[in-house]
C-alpha cells in the first residue's frame, strides 16, 4: 500500500481512464475512505451516487463534453500569449481533457456527489462575498475518495463541469428536492502510467508566518517588538 505522504504528493489529475471494471471489493474501500471524512457537527451533509449504467453515464458524457469544449476555449484562446513551457502544459492538459470529454460514458464508474445546505453550519453565508465553508463538509469525502483511489492504483479527477447542468442530472438520476450537486469523480485504471509526480506552488508562495506576505521559515517564532 502507498504511503500516505507519497499518495499527497503524487496525487495527479487522471483524465485518461480504462472501461476496464473495477472490482466490487476495491471500489467498496474506495468509497468507505469517504464515509471516514471529518464534517461539521459529524453530520455528513454528503451523499455519493456511483453511476455504473451504461445509458446514464452516456447522458452524463454528452453533457460534459459540450461544457468542457464551451470551457477549454478560454484556455486555448490564453495560450497564444504563453511562454512555451506553460503553453505546452496546458495543450498537454487540453489534450487529456479532450480525451476524458470523448471517453466519460466509458469510464467504469462516474461518483456523483452530493449535498444539502440545510445540514450545514454555513458561518459565511452572511459575509457578502462567494461562500466556501459549506464545502468544507463536503470535500473532505472528495479528497478521501482520490486518496484512495491513488492507493488502490486508481486514476480518478475532480471535475465540476456537470455543475452546469444541475437540473439535467438531477432530473437524470432522481436527486430530490433540497439536494444539490458539487463534484464528478470518474473513477478508473489509467490508459497511461496515471499517478506522478506534481507540479505545485513551494511553501514560500503558500504560507505566511503570523501576518500575510511574512516569510514562513520552519521552526521559527517571530516575537513582535
Amino acid at each position: 500500500m502507498v504511503d500516505l505522504y507519497e499518495a499527497m504528493s503524487t496525487l495527479r489529475a487522471v483524465r485518461r481512464l480504462k472501461p476496464d471494471p473495477i472490482p466490487a471489493e476495491v471500489l467498496e474501500r474506495v468509497l468507505q475512505a469517504a464515509a471516514w471524512a471529518p464534517t461539521g457537527g459529524n453530520v455528513q451533509p454528503f451523499r455519493i451516487i456511483a453511476v455504473q449504467q451504461p445509458v446514464l453515464k452516456a447522458a452524463l458524457q454528452g453533457w460534459y463534453h459540450s461544457e468542457w469544449h464551451a470551457y477549454s476555449k478560454g484556455h486555448l484562446a490564453a495560450m497564444e500569449n504563453m511562454a512555451e513551457e506553460p503553453r505546452l502544459a496546458m495543450a498537454r492538459m487540453l489534450k487529456a481533457g479532450d480525451y476524458l470529454a470523448a471517453h466519460l460514458d466509458s469510464t467504469p464508474v462516474i461518483l456523483v456527489f452530493c449535498f444539502n445546505p440545510d445540514y450545514m453550519a454555513i458561518t459565511d453565508s452572511d459575509l457578502g462575498r462567494p461562500s466556501v465553508v459549506g464545502g468544507g463538509s463536503v470535500y473532505t469525502a472528495v479528497q478521501n475518495v482520490m486518496l484512495a483511489c491513488r492507493a488502490e492504483g486508481l486514476g480518478c479527477v475532480l471535475t465540476t463541469l456537470l455543475c452546469l447542468r444541475e437540473p439535467q442530472v438531477k432530473a437524470l438520476l432522481g436527486i430530490p428536492q433540497g439536494w444539490y450537486t458539487c463534484a464528478h469523480v470518474p473513477v478508473g485504471y489509467p490508459v497511461l502510467k496515471g499517478h506522478g509526480a506534481l507540479r505545485r506552488r513551494g511553501l514560500d508562495k503558500l504560507v505566511f508566518s503570523d501576518v500575510w506576505g511574512e516569510g514562513y521559515v520552519a521552526g521559527e517564532v517571530k516575537l513582535q517588538s
